[in-house]
């Protein structure tokens, strides 16, 4: 016998789909559903699907299986961005009642009651053009953080992507909106709030989330954190990820003066080579990502830079990987996130000539992998010895906490449960066999 009226949630992918989930969530909730842990019994699942990796697929019927394990007789929903490509694909999965596209996973409770009514599989998943409004929603459940969006949908069409397939056009919050969600987040007692988006610089160019319609006058990601800085009720902002086109000297410049803004970036790169940076329609070459870089450094010497690098898209020669590979050596970046190209329908990649081989694929991003434990480490070893703020986290160690830095190193510190969700000052003493820095109050 299934409980009534519970609701289990399982996110895969971004810390955007994070947030979404989230809110669906408190949706739930206000609606008078009962919240449990997706490893239990729950009368409804919701999955909240990536298109990002190439498990998507996989990833999505484990989710299923494990539900229907748990309760054969739950209603079973899927949402998110494979669902907005694939959703005919999901439906056949043996289980799933319904499937909900981007412009209706918002919607998901108006829909809850006719699963049952019809056959399984049900489908309402529209053009993606519908999803044309800006939807907001942030992350609770985390004591000491929340994932906030700002901006959804992409206008950049890079070769190898779906996001616009799956997400529509870039559109945004408005900056009051954003301030008033802000002041929700700082009275759950949250510290720390990680700005989100699909493509974040492109913040403002996109929809007025109350009129449908772009604003009259357009304020632009520089304007959004200037505005932020200002909320006395959060003490840290983190921005999640910014094109390098985007990422101006004048937001570099405020971030480095910024008592709120922690000196933290990730700037997708995603090849060393501009051959392959050209066929992945990308808006930069490696001279300007090189050019951003210094200007972090000349200001802020112990930010962290992380960077996306893609291995193995088509055409990609081995002189290619080898300057990408001596590009990323030289660059002074801390470190990499990964992953081997893929090939998604619809997309001009996948109408390529010249695919590389699976097993390139797999050692070139052994041999990246590599080159990123080696720079976090060179980065880590820097920082021996520096004190800096951390926001205390519980840990599954007794009387330990763990913690990040303001530029994003991890420390534990001796701490008990009272300091969690503290900012503390520490001394960053060794490195330790995890990698993570043994720290002390200082």
């Amino acid at each position: 016998m299934s409980t009534p009226q519970t609701a289990a949630f399982h996110t895969l992918g971004c810390k955007l789909n994070f947030s979404e989930t989230s809110s669906i969530r408190r949706m739930f909730e206000k609606h008078g559903y009962a919240t449990v842990d997706f490893s239990d019994e729950a009368s409804v699942y919701i999955i909240n699907t990536c298109s990002v990796t190439e498990f998507a697929d996989k990833k999505c019927r484990y989710a299923v299986r494990k539900a229907q394990k748990l309760n054969p007789d739950a209603k079973i929903v899927v949402i998110g961005c494979y669902a907005q490509l694939k959703p005919q694909e999901i439906s056949e999965i043996p289980g799933v009642d319904l499937v909900l596209g981007a412009a209706e996973k918002f919607n998901v409770l108006n829909y809850i009651d006719q699963i049952g009514q019809v056959d399984k599989g049900m489908v309402i998943a529209g053009e993606v053009k519908e999803a044309n409004s800006f939807v907001e929603s942030f992350s609770f459940g985390d004591r000491t953080r929340s994932f906030l969006k700002v901006q959804d949908g992409c206008n950049y069409n890079c070769s190898f992507c779906t996001i616009p397939q799956a997400r529509g056009e870039s559109r945004s919050d408005t900056i009051e909106n954003v301030k008033k969600n802000v002041q929700l987040i700082a009275e759950k007692g949250i510290k720390e709030i990680v700005l989100t988006g699909v493509n974040l610089g492109d913040f403002g160019n996109g929809t007025d989330v109350i009129e449908g319609k772009k604003p009259k006058k357009e304020a632009l990601f520089i304007d959004l954190i200037r505005e932020l800085d200002k909320e006395d009720g959060i003490q840290r902002f983190r921005i999640s990820s910014i094109e390098p086109n985007l990422l101006t000297e004048e937001i570099i410049e405020f971030v480095a003066n910024s008592e709120r803004f922690v000196p933290h970036f990730h700037i997708p790169l995603q090849s060393g080579s501009n051959r392959i940076l050209n066929k992945m329609r990308r808006r930069y070459l490696k001279e300007l990502y090189t050019e951003r870089v210094g200007w972090i450094r000349e200001k802020m010497p112990h930010c962290c830079i992380g960077v996306d690098v893609i291995v193995g898209f088509p055409g990609e020669t081995e002189e290619d990987f080898q300057e990408t590979l001596q590009f990323l050596s030289d660059l002074d970046v801390n470190y990499l996130h990964v992953f081997s190209y893929s090939e998604r329908a619809n997309t001009l990649a996948s109408e390529m000539e010249d695919s590389v081989p699976m097993d390139v694929r797999r050692e070139r991003n052994d041999i990246l992998r590599q080159l990123s434990l080696r720079k976090k480490r060179q980065f880590y070893a820097e920082n021996e010895g520096r004190t800096d703020i951390v926001l205390l986290e519980q840990s599954k160690k007794e009387n330990i906490l763990t913690g990040f830095t303001k530029n994003y190193i991890k420390v534990q510190v001796n701490a008990s449960d009272s300091e969690v969700n503290q900012m503390r000052q520490v001394k960053l003493d060794r490195l330790n066999s995890e990698g993570i820095f043994d720290a002390s109050f200082v």
